[in-house]
């Protein structure tokens, strides 16, 4: 899973700057959680797909040169090109399918924010990576600015906006009668998860969305991650509060005047790391990156 996906690779799995006898090797696999929801996973973030006589509904698409090899797996499970597309946030890992299901008839649907940074193309600081406006096609013709709401395939399926969290553009959406919830990259589950600040993320956003999920969920709700397994309830409280230490920890340094390199000088993590450390990256690296977007 992507818990060993190590820092070096970050950059090209945000960017979606991979070459096509590389995604030629890439297996989508479906996890089902319901008879009519299942998770897919492949390269990039975690799709959640929703089947019905309404239509194939789908929560973010990975990369460009996947897209066929996910809408034949969607295919394979009962469902079929998909009718709509929710982008939970604007990073090329969750949106880079854009352009091609668009092009394939799916309506594509996000936050307001989520638009706004394809229209204008994007730089994530923490890598130095660029990306240049999305094309007609890739840009989400709907959009909302709190929640929204869809009503098919039996369910309510509400779309909620936490405001900045992961970006300043997160969404998760809530199967209410399925008792599922997509998190989008709110969670990542088992590691410490990337934090956009230089686009809106924020530590303390990130554990009030947490919170927001948390209040809706139960011992049974099925949790999908933007990466890393397939979750619970019980698995979102302790990363919550794996964030919650690391944001007093940091919030007591940067305070008292400390500097991002003082932070980590102090090892504030240290007894977290060998729990949460093995994913994207290891704590030190973690502070880096995280910690303009701890206030």
């Amino acid at each position: 899973m992507l818990n060993n996906i190590k820092m070096v690779a970050l950059p090209i799995l945000l960017a979606g700057v991979q070459a096509t006898s590389a995604q030629d090797e890439v297996k989508v696999d479906a996890t089902g959680l319901t008879d009519s929801i299942h998770m897919l996973t492949g390269k990039g973030g975690n799709i959640g797909v929703f089947i019905g006589a309404d239509g194939t509904f789908i929560i973010d698409d990975q990369y460009a040169p996947l897209s066929e090899k996910i809408v034949s797996k969607i295919k394979s499970i009962g469902g079929d090109t998909p009718k709509y597309v929710f982008n939970t946030h604007f990073h090329g890992d969750h949106t880079g399918g854009n352009e091609n299901l668009g092009n394939m008839g799916s309506v594509i649907v996000s936050h307001d924010n989520v638009r706004k940074r394809l229209v204008n193309g994007s730089f994530i600081e923490a890598f130095g990576m660029k990306s240049a406006p999305a094309s007609n096609a890739a840009l989400p013709a709907i959009t909302y600015s709190n929640n929204m709401h869809f009503h098919l395939n039996g369910d309510a399926v509400n779309a909620v906006h936490v405001a900045n969290a992961h970006t300043d553009g997160d969404s998760f959406i809530h199967f209410k009668n399925a008792n599922v919830i997509h998190a989008g990259d709110i969670f990542f589950n088992g590691f410490y998860p990337f934090i956009d600040a230089a686009n809106g993320g924020s530590l303390a956003g990130v554990i009030s969305a947490v919170d927001e999920i948390l209040s809706m969920s139960d011992p049974d709700t099925k949790i999908i991650p933007g990466h890393g397994p397939l979750g619970d309830k019980a698995q979102l409280q302790a990363y919550r509060d794996m964030l919650s230490s690391a944001y007093q920890r940091l919030l007591k340094i940067k305070n008292g005047g400390g500097s991002v390199d003082d932070a980590v000088a102090q090892a504030p993590l240290a007894d977290l790391e060998e729990k949460w450390g093995g994913g994207l990256f290891p704590g030190d690296k973690w502070i880096k990156i995280i910690y303009p977007g701890v206030y």
